[in-house]
């Protein structure tokens, strides 16, 4: 396998972060937070900065911030909704693999709890089901793999990683 990078993608709670780190361990890479440079380039947390500019306005700020992550021999874990960056989604293919950690509506509902306290962002009126769907095609569109966790613990969705990257 080239030393590129492995971007994860999919919804909050299916362990993009969790995931990440051990990976990045495993691999002898750096592990690198989208959500946390966001955090850092604005000096706000991501409510904050939701809060200040509105939903779009921060899908400027994820953009930017994610197109221009230059890193080699990273797991970069990103924030759920950089699926609706086109550009940075470009850029993040570009400098390695992404992969798509996919996990049933029901078993996320289960995971998720508590959504503002998670920093999920719903639309006046949208639920966690209509964000599913709205995102689930355009994780699919970028993914150059997807590791479906259904019946997996971390271990196991680190194994199906592991397989696929060797590939």
């Amino acid at each position: 396998m080239s030393m590129e990078n492995i971007t994860l993608i999919g919804m909050p709670g299916v362990g993009k972060s969790t995931v990440g780190v051990i990976l990045a361990k495993v691999l002898g890479y750096e592990f690198v937070d989208s959500d946390l440079l966001i955090q850092k380039s604005e000096n706000l947390l991501l409510r904050e900065i939701i809060a200040r500019d509105g939903q779009d306005g921060f899908l400027k700020i994820e953009n930017r911030v994610n197109a221009s992550i230059e890193t080699e021999k990273s797991v970069i874990a990103t924030g759920g909704s950089v699926v609706y960056c086109a550009e940075a989604m470009e850029h993040l293919r570009k400098i390695g693999k992404v992969v798509y950690l996919k996990l049933e509506y029901e078993e996320l509902k289960k995971r998720l709890g508590n959504l503002r306290g998670r920093g999920v962002v719903l639309r006046d009126g949208q639920t966690l089901k209509d964000l599913y769907d709205e995102r689930t095609p355009l994780y699919e569109k970028y993914a150059d793999i997807v590791v479906d966790e259904k019946n997996l613990d971390v271990e196991g969705t680190l194994q199906k990683i592991l397989e696929n990257i060797a590939e």
